[in-house]
Parts: C-alpha cells; structure tokens; sequence
C-alpha cells in the first residue's frame, strides 16, 4: 500500500496555497481578487481530486484521538516467577481462569534450556487479591485456542513438544477447583490456530497440524453450540494462503481473521516464517471477503480481538522487524494498536498498550479484557497480568 504518499497540486492549488502563504507573511491584511466563474469551476475538480487522495493517502492514522486508548492496569501477577506463552484463560462461572502454556525454567534457549509445557491451572475469583491453585488440565498442553462460553471456558486443541492435539475440552469452575468435560474432538490436531464465537457458532482458523509442521493449515471449521453432539463441520477456507497465529475477531455476526504467518522452507531446509498481513472476514450468508490489509505485519497477537467502538482492536504482535535480531538485543514487540473498523475498512491507531506480550490469549473479565502473560520477548516469558475496562456498549473478547 502506498502509505503516506505525496499527491502533486496542480498549478491553481499552488496560486491558492502561495496567496494564502503570502496574506500570512503581511503585517496588514491581503485583499484578494475574486476569482472568475471559470476559474472556480476548473478548481472545483482538482480540489475533490486532491481532498480525495489526501484521505486515502494513509489507510492507518499515527495519531489517535484522546479518547481511543484503552486504560490498562494490572492484576496480581501469575504465581510463577517465569509466566507462561501459550496459556488457556476464560471466565468460567464469574473467577478467571488461566491454565497451562509453556515456558523455559531455569536456562533460556541460548543457554541451552528446555521448553516445558505445564498442565497448571490457576484461578482467581472475583475480587480476590491473588490467584488460587485450581487443579490440572488433563495434559500438559499450550498454544491452543480459548473461548469463554455461557456454560465455560472451550479449550481447543494445542499441543506439547511431541504433538498437538485434537482434543477439546470445556473448563467450569466449581468453587474449589476447575472440572473439564471432552466435548467433540477436531477432525485433525491443530495448535496455534486463530478462533472466535459468533453467536451461538465457534469457528477455528488455520494453525498447524504437528510441532515440526513444514507448512500451516489452511483450513476452516466450525461447531454449533446447540448442536454440539453433531461435532465440527469444515467449511470453504478463506482464498488467502495457510497460516497460522492470526488474530480472529467477531463482530455483527461476522468472523474476521488477520494477519499471522506461513511457513516457507529455507535455504537450509528448513521451515521460516513468511509473514502475512493481509485480512478477512466470513459471513455464512455471503462467504469470505478480502478486507484492507495491516498497516504492519502483526504476528501471535492476543486473541480473540475485542470490540470497542466498533472497531476491532488488534493489541501490538509480532511484526518480524528483528526477525534476525539476536535474543539478548532483542527490544520487545511492538505495542501499538490497530484498530480496523468494518463500516469504512480502514486501519487507524488507537494508542498504545503497556506490554510488549505475544503467543496469548485474549480474555473477557470483569467490565473489559485481560491480557494473561504471554512472551515478552523470544525465550522470555512475562507472569503480569493486564487488564483494560472496555467502554460502554463495546463486546466482550469471545
């Protein structure tokens, strides 16, 4: 996209633009010649052509208006001195929930550590001061999807060092620990896919079918929530390439799918990110729809995206920039937001957020969102846990 570039004014813009530089320059004030009929007609034209090109000179606005960030503070840290990247997190009946994800006690991967995925599960109840210990999933898994329901928290999929999974399990809390019910499997194993609920419908997009995938899934499917014994049924991708850690979103009873990456084999032969930021939503009425693109790259951002104002919030990501950066120079994610809204489809920025936080799931909790850890930077978990209220009338992340 031609961001920010320079549209040429013709030679009459220029007298205008000169006359009114010059009324500026004198002590007293200028007294202008009308400009004749003819003029003002051959004006007209090339003033709507250059007030035209001036709005679409820039999909993304630098420069958010007061009123467009969201206000963020902290809740009590996870009790785990690393944090996790990966984790599940959800409300279930009124405490939050965060359970598993990875991390790499101890060692970071330059020093020759070991990821380990965990099978924790932590709670923190409405208005208590510090999380509780609420039982295990029932495996060690990360980097799945989840999504707070009516009745729970759906975990999707995910995975471990050695495979991903299929399985799917909804998380309800019982007052004294969390209890997990399987509900229908995926028809293949898949990790680091994109999901969200639109309506009483849940779609999952894309991830990657095994650690070692040498290519992501490009593959779209959805579950009816009150058909639920009837499983998951696959529907038309969306026309773009595979991918995997997009962003979903829902909104207005459309699924909306942003950004990620694919893999793409190296000069070694081995599999690298070819990053994405192109931009998509279904409807089951009309399909898929290709939407402005990104202003930037963004990679394994929070998700699902919250709502507000309208617009779907897209909260910092990954946009490969130190792709070749070594870790210990690395310099965090990017933090700013981008913001999409339907109605115009355009990008803006509605301000920045105060973690640099990827690989995370994003959790509706209290009267806004919450941001439950993630990885600060490659190799580096964070355990602060970040919450923003959401304005009035803005939809909650599902």
């Amino acid at each position: 996209m031609g961001i920010g570039s320079r549209i040429r004014p013709d030679s009459l813009l220029s007298q205008v633009a000169a006359a009114a530089w010059s009324c500026r320059r004198r002590r007293r004030p200028a007294r202008l010649q009308p400009l004749p009929l003819k003029s003002i007609r051959s004006f007209l034209p090339a003033m709507s052509f250059a007030l035209a090109g001036l709005a679409a000179a820039s999909p993304c606005s630098a420069a958010p208006s007061a009123t467009d960030a969201l206000v963020w503070r902290e809740l009590p840290a996870l009790p785990d001195a690393e944090g996790f990247a990966g984790s599940f997190a959800g409300t279930a009946q009124g405490a939050l929930l965060v359970a598993g994800g990875a991390n790499f006690p101890g060692k970071r991967p330059w020093e020759g550590g070991t990821k380990i995925w965990h099978d924790r599960v932590f709670v923190l109840p409405a208005g208590a001061s510090a999380w509780l210990p609420a039982g295990c999933l029932p495996a060690a898994n990360g980097y799945g999807i989840s999504l707070t329901l009516d009745v729970g928290v759906l975990l999707v999929g995910g995975g471990d060092a050695e495979r991903n999974f299929a399985e799917v399990w909804l998380a309800r809390w019982d007052g004294t620990g969390v209890r997990f019910t399987a509900w229908p499997s995926l028809p293949r194993p898949m990790a680091m896919a994109a999901g969200a609920q639109v309506g009483r419908l849940v779609f999952v997009a894309g991830g990657l079918d095994r650690p070692d995938a040498g290519t992501a899934q490009k593959i779209f499917l959805t579950l009816d929530l009150d058909r639920v014994a009837a499983g998951w049924r696959e529907l038309p991708a969306w026309p773009g390439e595979e991918r995997f850690l997009a962003v979903a979103g829902a909104h207005e009873g459309a699924f909306y799918l942003f950004g990620g990456a694919r893999l793409v084999p190296a000069a070694d032969g081995k599999a690298q990110r070819a990053w994405l930021r192109d931009a998509w939503c279904y409807r089951a009425e009309s399909g898929w729809k290709r939407l402005a693109d990104l202003p930037r790259v963004s990679v394994a951002a929070p998700s699902p995206a919250p709502v507000a104002a309208g617009r779907l919030l897209v909260l910092g990501g990954d946009d490969g920039a130190q792709v070749s950066t070594a870790p210990t120079e690395h310099r965090g994610f990017p933090r700013d937001t981008l913001a999409y809204d339907p109605r115009s489809d355009r990008w803006t920025r509605a301000g920045d957020v105060p973690f640099s936080l990827v690989t995370t799931p994003l959790a509706p909790g209290g009267d806004g969102i919450v941001v439950p850890g993630g990885e600060a930077r490659p190799g580096v978990r964070s355990p602060k846990v970040w919450t923003a209220a959401l304005p009035a009338g803005a939809g909650p992340a599902r």
